[in-house]
């Protein structure tokens, strides 16, 4: 994958009135009410705060859909829609529609399965977007959804919120020394339409990644009814796991191996470090995270489901990609 490069309509586009000016309201449009982030991200942008990074944005309008065939997902959107519609967000019949309306895209459709199809939409109109978690419900979906942004020229990314934890930004930087190891855990409840830890595991994968950074090679994965075990090795020797639970007391965090001490991670801060960086990046047009290094993350999430498959077997990242690589052309030929 190459890096995301600006296209000429997006530099235009930073230097015109919506964003050049302090005082204009950038129009925000969400794009899935089939989850809880929908409702919360609007009232951190809409409701009062005296926070000047989130000044200057306000959710306008929403499309719910969103799952149609998750029940856990579409049994929400009538309530998230009265929601949002008590906070001043107009509700649109159709993608279209709300993209003529809103100058930025939050795709928060809980189900990644329809995430190409409506990401194509927001790309064709050069709408800068944030990707909620999972990108896409499958690793070549993900793949065709990087590459699209990229030939578009339209700024995007994708993160979970973990990855903003103040914790694990600590060990990011190396406020304690290099990272030699780390171990996460979190949550990982599945779907069976998605690979295992895109549904709810890759919180406690993007702490791991926040953490470990690009380069790992090989993953092996162990599993039982109640937990998933994945290990993974770097390039450089390190280890990385992470410890996806489905019974007991849950939670998320871990520990970074530093050099100077051994570093705690977690527990979840809440969703307002995330939206600050998804208003730099609306403001910027810069991606906070590499396109690659999410890329490899979703990556490590498929070797290890493969992997689980068959019976704890290492699995290459690198085959993985190139597996999904002439799928994803595919998608996009279609």
């Amino acid at each position: 994958m190459r890096p995301l490069l600006l296209s000429a309509l997006f530099a235009a586009l930073l230097c015109s009135p919506v964003f050049a000016e302090e005082t204009k309201t950038v129009r925000v449009g969400i794009i899935g009410l089939d989850t809880s982030h929908a409702p919360a991200f609007t009232r951190l942008f809409n409701e009062p705060n005296d926070d000047p990074e989130l000044s200057g944005f306000r959710v306008v309008a929403a499309y719910p859909y969103g799952s149609r065939d998750i029940e856990s997902s579409f049994s929400r959107i009538p309530k998230y829609t009265e929601t949002v519609k008590e906070l001043g967000v107009e509700i649109t019949d159709s993608i279209d529609e709300l993209l003529d309306k809103v100058d930025v895209v939050l795709l928060e459709t809980n189900d990644g399965k329809p995430h190409l199809e409506q990401a194509l939409k927001v790309f064709a109109a050069g709408k800068p977007v944030f990707i909620d978690k999972p990108v896409a419900a499958q690793f070549a979906d993900v793949l065709a959804i990087y590459q699209a942004a990229e030939d578009a020229g339209v700024p995007m990314f994708s993160s979970s919120s973990l990855r903003y934890n103040s914790t694990a930004q600590a060990a990011r930087r190396g406020d304690f020394g290099a990272v030699m190891g780390c171990d996460t855990h979190s949550p990982c409840s599945l779907e069976s339409s998605h690979i295992d830890f895109y549904w709810y595991g890759i919180h406690g994968c993007e702490m791991l990644f926040t953490c470990m950074g690009v380069g790992c090679e090989t993953v092996t994965c162990t599993s039982s009814a109640d937990q998933d075990i994945a290990v993974g090795t770097w390039s450089d020797g390190r280890v990385g796991t992470f410890r996806g639970m489905r019974t007991g007391k849950l939670g998320y965090g871990g520990y970074a191996f530093c050099e100077k001490k051994a570093h705690p991670l977690g527990p979840h801060e809440g969703y307002k470090p995330l939206i600050l960086e998804i208003a730099k990046f609306f403001r910027s047009g810069k991606p906070p995270i590499d396109a690659a290094e999410t890329i490899e993350l979703y990556a490590f999430m498929t070797a290890a489901q493969e992997s689980k498959r068959n019976g704890g077997k290492p699995v290459a990242i690198a085959d993985v990609i190139e597996k999904a690589k002439t799928e994803s052309v595919k998608l996009l030929n279609r």
